[in-house]
Order: C-alpha cells, then structure tokens, then sequence
C-alpha cells in the first residue's frame, strides 16, 4: 500500500498486525438528486470463501444491502445507476451477489460457484434495477488484464450484469448525471476513473485509488500496486493544491477513520485537516 516509503515510516500512521495487514474500508458514496439513486462502487462484495475472507482479514457485519438500507434509507431495488471506476475486486465485488450458505459467521459469505439446481444462476446482480456504467476502456482491460492487476479482476462480479443487459459501457470521461463527471486518469492503471461530483457551489472528489487513503496525500506515498507510478505522482502535484485552493470536499475511498475531509496546508505541508460527517447541498 505504500511503495517504496519504509515500513518504519508508514507503520506510524498505519499499524500492521501480525500478518503485516493494516485495516482499510471500502467507502461507497450514495447520490439522491430526487429523480435518481446513484451508488459510486459497490465494495468487495460477499462471495468469498473462508480461504480469502481469512486470507484478506474480511470483517463486515451485516450484508450491503442492510447497510444501504439504515444509511440511505433505500434497497438494492431503490438504485439506479451504479458507477464502477474500475472492476478491480474491491471496488466492484458487490456488484453481484450469490446463494449463501448457513452455518457459521465466516461461511456465511461463501456462495455456489455452479448454477444452482433449476439452472438459476450462482451469481447475479444486486442491484436488479440498476445501469451499471463502466467505462469501454476499462472492461476491455478487465478482460484482459495487466499480469500485475490479473488478480484484482474476477468475472463473476460483471458477467452476470451483461448477461442481464444492464451493463453499459461508458466513454473514457462521461456525466452520468449532471454534476457528476468521471474521468479516467492513467496511474493506478490505464484506465481507472476519478470521480467529481459539483453541487450547490461545492466540489466533492473522489480518488478512487489513486490516493486511497488521506495518509497518501504526501506525495511520495504511492501504492506499489500503480501500474504507473510516476503519472500517479504528476496527478497528485497538479490535483492536490487545486483540492486545497478550491476547498474540495475529498473522499478517500479505502480511510477507515476519516475518509471524507477537506485539505489544508499547515506549515508547508498539505494534510487533511478538516473531517466531513456529512454533506447537504
């Protein structure tokens, strides 16, 4: 997650556990305009096995859906656009959905790989109302991934979407929704989308993973997983004043304490100085 910044550096901010992981979340945004229900990513999803849920320290508790529901006040049924930045697993895995088993907590995840008896599928979209917009660009690249990102990229979380025909492949920089532009910023990939959402006279951006966290706002805090690091850094030189200057509103996609902040310089140095519960515009 922090490239080439010394363990003894970053662990200050972010401590590892025993197994070297730090916590991370996944901060999907919902957009109400009163016409319609827009959700930003859609996390890592629930179709893991004990395997990688331990392997990955997966904690969640409670399914998207009841969290959609106490924080937006709607259900899966209720959305109607999803917007993926990118189809990376932990930005897209809920996406779609699966036929749980019981039993234990950590099973509960776990979903059929096979169809079903009746042929129902394993895997199909959770949100059965929604367009689903990805860039063209990047679903070219998450059929044929990058062998550094291949194993970010599992079909099961887009393939039932276009077999449902509810996805719709987007040019390299689009407006879903007036106000909401996504734009596709080389770094991270080649074809992953930032997002700016303009409002009321206020600007909310969202990173995606080119800053996935505000203790990557330093510049030289890239994560190892860019594919293009040197371009993640000339974005951040010309993004991050302007985020300052301009009193952005910034979401930090993978923060779990603050992840939505506006940014300050405070004794040369740019740092996320002012924590956002909430915004009404």
């Amino acid at each position: 997650m922090f490239g080439v910044v010394p363990r003894v550096v970053w662990e200050r901010v972010c401590p590892p556990d025993e197994r070297n992981r730090i916590r991370l979340n996944m901060n999907c945004v919902f957009i109400d305009t009163g016409s319609e229900k827009v959700l930003i990513e859609t996390g890592i999803g629930e179709k893991w096995d004990e395997k990688h849920i331990e392997m990955y320290g997966i904690q969640r508790n409670r399914p998207f859906a009841e969290s959609l529901r106490e924080i937006a006040g709607c259900g899966p049924e209720d959305i109607d656009i999803v917007v993926n930045t990118h189809l990376h697993f932990d930005h897209a895995g809920g996406n779609t959905i699966g036929t749980p088993f019981g039993g234990t907590p950590a099973s509960r995840w776990r979903v059929e790989t096979e169809p079903l008896a009746g042929g129902t599928p394993a895997f199909h979209p959770q949100f059965p109302n929604a367009r689903y917009l990805v860039s063209r660009s990047e679903f070219k690249h998450a059929q044929n991934p990058h062998e550094r990102d291949r194993a970010s990229y599992l079909p099961e979380n887009w393939e039932p979407v276009q077999k449902s025909g509810q996805l719709e492949l987007m040019p390299d920089d689009y407006e879903p929704i007036p106000g909401l532009k996504l734009q596709t910023i080389r770094g991270h990939s080649e074809t992953m989308q930032t997002w700016r959402l303009d409002r009321g006279g206020k600007v909310m951006y969202g990173f995606a993973d080119l800053i996935p966290t505000r203790h990557h706002i330093s510049l030289p805090w890239i994560m190892g997983y860019d594919l293009y690091p040197a371009e993640t850094l000339e974005f951040k030189k010309r993004v991050i004043p302007q985020a300052v200057r301009d009193g952005w509103y910034c979401l930090f996609y993978h923060d779990f304490e603050d992840p939505l902040c506006q940014l300050a310089e405070i004794d040369g140095r740019i740092v996320a100085a002012t924590t956002v519960d909430a915004i009404n515009v």
